[in-house]
């Protein structure tokens, strides 16, 4: 068992791993206590290191290792909940993420499936994860189910209710599907004793309808009280308001993401919407133009969102 319960619930946001604007894209670790605090100040009591949005499988063992020190020395000032993500590498290297994570006292660990000998069954996908569970055993372990990225197309409801004591730090998933129905077996499975926690900007609402308490969300950078707001109004059973809210989140996310890759867009309305500069990405992901920047800004202050250009 996990030396703690996992006991979190809300908003995790993943972060965005900022870069200088140099040749190498050369990691820029001076940010993150400012954005560890910009975060705190907005009560975001969750980060998640090294996922999509942190181009975590753009990096190298050592810098993802690099990311996570700097990020858990932040989050002693802040007291946010750390959680890392460690897979998208070969099983060696993933086994050294979840050991280092541990070590630097990680308060829970995500991981994606094996991308390239990819898991076609739950028991497939169990094995794998025992591997990374026990690498880590005191660290709570989730899985991360993102099937447009990985093309691992496991029922989560079938995973999930077939584990039984297979893997004891298991705790549960993040769930980046739009398949809602899915996601509702997810919650429901085993007597509800696992935590699922949506990463869909566009469905927060509709998924606390299901009853579901926890999001980690890319957006959450930009629009820390929206979400929050959104999270609080549809646990409250305002289901009106929480619709509303959730309108204007996915009209800001469909006038950012539309002009280009999520991460590449995301990273780009960082920069527009708030006072941390998260840099370029990384390649294979490329810079939106100077143009299509100035598009960007217009179409967000059109929504009544403040932009710094």
């Amino acid at each position: 068992m996990p030396r703690t319960p996992f006991t979190f619930r809300g908003l995790v946001v993943p972060v965005l791993t900022p870069f200088n604007n140099d040749s190498k894209r050369t990691l820029n670790l001076s940010l993150i206590p400012q954005y560890a605090e910009y975060l705190a100040k907005k009560k975001i009591t969750g980060v998640l290191v090294n996922g999509t949005t942190g181009e975590g499988m753009s990096m190298s063992v050592t810098e993802r290792k690099l990311i996570v020190e700097a990020w858990a020395n932040a989050v002693k000032t802040t007291k946010q909940h750390l959680m890392v993500q460690v897979g998208g590498a070969p099983l060696p290297d993933v086994l050294e993420l979840a050991k280092h994570a541990e070590s630097i006292k990680a308060d829970s660990l995500l991981c994606l499936p094996e991308l390239y000998f990819k898991p076609t069954t739950s028991d497939q996908l169990a094995e794998y994860l025992k591997l990374v569970g026990a690498a880590a055993p005191n660290t709570p372990l989730l899985y991360y189910h993102i099937p447009m990225f990985t093309n691992v197309n496991v029922n989560m409801g079938q995973f999930l209710e077939s584990l039984g004591k297979r893997i004891p730090n298991f705790v549960g998933i993040k769930f980046t599907s739009p398949n809602l129905e899915e996601g509702a077996l997810a919650l429901h499975a085993d007597n509800k004793k696992y935590v699922i926690f949506l990463g869909n900007d566009q469905l927060i609402c509709a998924a606390t309808a299901l009853g579901m308490d926890s999001v980690i969300a890319t957006s959450i950078n930009m629009f820390p009280e929206l979400t929050l707001e959104i999270l609080a109004e549809g646990k409250e059973g305002n289901s009106l308001r929480a619709r509303e809210l959730q309108d204007k989140l996915s009209r800001a996310v469909l006038a950012i993401s539309k002009h280009g890759n999520w991460v590449e867009t995301m990273k780009v309305a960082m920069t527009l919407l708030t006072n941390i500069n998260v840099g370029p990405t990384r390649a294979p992901l490329k810079i939106l133009s100077r143009e299509v920047t100035a598009t960007m800004a217009k179409e967000l202050q059109t929504l009544g969102f403040q932009v710094t250009m």
